[in-house]
């Protein structure tokens, strides 16, 4: 009887509600989500400026109304030639490290569209791009006076990222500007084809996922050289160019740690329609400064074929960089197993270096048994080498003497234990302005976020180099309050920089002496969020019917009487489903009651505010231990976990167990549907922006790496859409018409929701107009507030 009324209200109210404009949320949420951002900040290795960056809590429609190209997985506004998708900053605030007040930067140019900012190498400088309505300019900040002046007019090209970088002097910078022949670029709307469109395949066997925004046609493919060719100018801080190389597709430009290389990368022909830009033919060349060629030294073919599975690789070399300990040497990595993991290796991967000027053959590094994951470089002759193996979510870190070639293993470990995680190393600039690990008097320093079964104790670690031995030299043990170790700043002097914030404070930058533990605040930004300082806030732990150990966060009203609890609240669970091998590490927590309480629309925290309880970020562990993978099970331990959460919070004597909704966003979503069709344990669920027909990602989805052929009844099973008719629980359907994530495209929640509806569902689906996967314009987000509100208000409350 109370479901046949709930879906009565459903219908009655949504039936009345088909065009309607723009909708803002009840005032309760609306104060949360009408807020000023505080300013994000930014500084300098020094740690002697403090660069704080400014921007709009959301963008607006017309931000997102702009021109659009999509092509090689790239969104680009064609006409200020910069992705469509850039958030911008519209001021900058400087103030030195020691001072107390933020010094306003002078000259910014009017209606700042702030980008891509960097301090120059000796950091007395600051750079960013502003974008005008034609283009992208270059702007330039000299600390000590906190004035900004223009450096190039609106000539640069942002379609492939930073269109910069600086010379190591400190005096002039590189830069990618538009060709000044540029052809015009091709209305394809209007532009008559020539013949269809043709694609062939040769037999070979691959496994790709699906992308969004490919190439299509001919007209694509000339549209997108166009927009991704430059030219390359070197720039002095007044102004002055001087050409450094032609026209060419350039995707990656890095100058060797002596500055007398440049490293260029440049996208080649043939394109491909099925995969992204990243994977289209390449070639890398070693330049001089002045622009002259002197080696090739990687051509990469186009890579339309992959191997199946995660811990695959293409052939070739991969990863090529410079080593940052080194004048100008070059190191990449090599499969030595073809790239595919399902053949047998003693050894899967071999790492290189090749020094300058290259002439001699590249001289074997390291050879791993697992796949390179990394590479760091100290200031002492050692290096730290990483590797990984997904199947097994194994890691291994080796310690690389320089001088002789041992090595010894110093981290072997599942990737996803943070109990058993060490920490990262603390880095410094060396003499070539790059960042190295600091190792000084054979001790380095590693700094840790300290997640224990006990809770949350960032710690700072001593290591001898030698012996491997570690020494604590600080745990935080911070009372109603957390402590995130954000640098090492003076090791033998106890000086670290951290953060600190509690459920009602906002996170702020402390300068901290871990000697005397006395610290001091750097910044002082305010709770933007005040009306829900008072509400409660619990990491609760629980238990799954296997014994598997579960975690989420419980929000209560500030004015709930939690001793008494006479009323029984409505239930509202946020959640995503993470895959791992082993429950202990699928059992681990890393949710903390002192972090910051941030509402935002991607969870359900403003509800406390209207009388609901909250649990987010409920763990949703999919766990597939030996050879049995996560998802031969995903029905079953879904519904586990949603059950153990919902009993959770019933036997704390909070909530009505018939008044329980759930939501999520991209897999999230996924899982929405999914408990919604088979189970009974909720009211309702609000879906966003997910997938739900996993036969249109056919060769993989989300931490699936067989394919639809491999295990059909898997894909069947866990696919929503195949289930259709038996979902009749109250469902919101939400997502943006320009998903950009692979996967989840708008298509599937649209042939859902005609699915749902023509079975006769109790459901509702709202498309976000100009919005990507995650939703940024105001008036979206606020509409889809309202949305959650009406819909959780008919269903739950009524």
């Amino acid at each position: 009887m109370k479901l046949t009324i709930c879906l009565l209200a459903f219908l009655n109210f949504y039936d009345a509600q088909e065009n309607i404009t723009y909708q803002k949320p009840s005032a309760e949420i609306l104060k949360l989500a009408d807020y000023e951002r505080p300013p994000s900040v930014l500084m300098n290795n020094k740690k002697d400026w403090v660069v704080f960056t400014y921007r709009s809590t959301y963008k607006t429609l017309d931000d997102l109304n702009q021109q659009e190209m999509k092509l090689g997985g790239l969104r680009i506004n064609p006409v200020t030639n910069i992705a469509s998708t850039t958030t911008y900053f519209n001021n900058l605030k400087i103030r030195k490290f020691s001072d107390k007040n933020e010094v306003q930067v002078k000259n910014l140019p009017s209606g700042a569209k702030i980008a891509y900012v960097q301090f120059s190498p000796d950091e007395k400088k600051l750079t960013f791009t502003n974008t005008t309505n034609r283009g992208v300019e270059l702007w330039i900040v000299d600390l000590e006076t906190a004035a900004a002046k223009k450096i190039t007019g609106d000539i640069l090209n942002a379609n492939l990222g930073t269109p910069y970088l600086w010379y190591n002097d400190s005096q002039s910078l590189l830069i990618r500007t538009l060709p000044q022949n540029r052809p015009a670029l091709i209305d394809s709307g209007k532009d008559l084809p020539t013949g269809p469109i043709v694609s062939t395949a040769d037999g070979k066997v691959s496994q790709n996922r699906t992308y969004q925004d490919l190439l299509k046609n001919p007209q694509d493919e000339k549209n997108f050289e166009t927009l991704v060719t430059s030219e390359v100018f070197n720039v002095d801080l007044n102004g002055n160019l001087k050409k450094v190389m032609n026209q060419d597709m350039y995707t990656g430009l890095s100058f060797s740690p002596d500055g007398n290389y440049l490293l260029s990368t440049v996208i080649k022909k043939p394109f491909s329609y099925i995969v992204p830009l990243s994977r289209f033919p390449m070639t890398t060349t070693v330049y001089d400064t002045k622009g002259n060629a002197v080696k090739v030294v990687n051509e990469i073919p186009l890579n339309e074929i992959m191997p199946k599975g995660f811990s695959s690789v293409r052939t070739g070399k991969r990863e090529m960089s410079w080593r940052s300990d080194a004048p100008a040497t070059l190191v990449f990595t090599e499969a030595l197993d073809g790239g595919d993991q399902y053949k047998n290796a003693e050894y899967r991967d071999e790492i290189f270096t090749w020094e300058a000027p290259f002439n001699a053959a590249p001289k074997s590094f390291f050879k791993i048994k697992q796949r390179f994951n990394d590479v760091e470089w100290t200031n002492d002759h050692y290096a730290l080498v990483s590797e990984e193996w997904y199947d097994t979510r194994n890691t291994k870190t080796f310690l690389i003497d320089l001088n002789n070639g041992e090595s010894k293993v110093i981290d072997d470990r599942n990737s996803q234990d943070v109990y058993s995680d060490p920490g990262k190393f603390n880095t410094v600039k060396n003499q070539y302005g790059r960042s190295v690990i600091d190792l000084k008097g054979g001790k380095a320093y590693l700094m840790g976020d300290g997640f224990t079964k006990d809770g949350q104790h960032p710690f700072v670690d001593e290591m001898d180099i030698k012996s491997l031995k570690k020494k604590r030299l600080y745990t935080s043990n911070l009372k109603g309050a957390k402590e995130s170790i954000v640098d090492i700043l003076n090791p033998s002097k106890g000086e670290i920089l951290t953060t600190q914030e509690s459920s009602s404070q906002y996170p702020n930058f402390y300068k901290k002496n871990i000697k005397s533990n006395k610290a001091e605040a750097v910044t002082h930004f305010a709770n933007p969020f005040e009306s829900i300082k008072d509400v409660y806030k619990e990491v609760i732990t629980y238990k799954r019917n296997d014994g598997v150990t579960l975690n989420g966060t419980l929000y209560l009203p500030a004015n709930y009487d939690r001793k008494a609890k006479k009323e029984k609240l409505p239930l509202l669970i946020w959640a995503y489903p993470r895959e791992y091998k082993d429950k202990n590490t699928a059992g681990q927590s890393t949710q903390n009651d002192n972090d910051f309480t941030f509402p935002y629309y991607g969870s359900f925290v403003y509800w406390v505010t209207k009388g609901y309880a909250v649990l987010d970020n409920a763990a949703f562990p999919i766990i597939g231990e030996g050879k049995t993978e996560p998802n031969d099970t995903f029905i079953t331990q879904l519904v586990a976990d949603a059950d153990a959460a919902i009993n959770a919070v019933d036997q704390l004597g909070y909530i009505d167990k018939k008044k329980v909704a759930v939501g999520g966003h991209s897999y999230g979503a996924f899982m929405t549907a999914n408990l919604l069709t088979h189970s009974k344990l909720f009211a309702c669920g609000i879906a966003r922006s997910g997938a739900y027909n996993r036969t249109l990602t056919p060769f993989g989805f989300q931490s699936e790496q067989r394919n639809y052929w491999d295990v059909p009844e898997i894909y069947n099973t866990m696919s929503p859409f195949m289930n259709a008719d038996k979902m009749k629980t109250p469902l919101l359907l939400i997502h943006g018409d320009a998903d950009n994530n692979p996967g989840t495209f708008t298509l599937q929640t649209e042939r859902y929701f005609q699915a749902l509806k023509n079975l006769g569902a109790p459901v509702r689906m709202v498309l976000l107009p100009k919005e990507s996967h995650g939703y940024q314009a105001k008036e979206n987000i606020f509409h889809v507030l309202w949305e959650q509100d009406q819909f959780l208000e008919k269903c739950l409350k009524k």
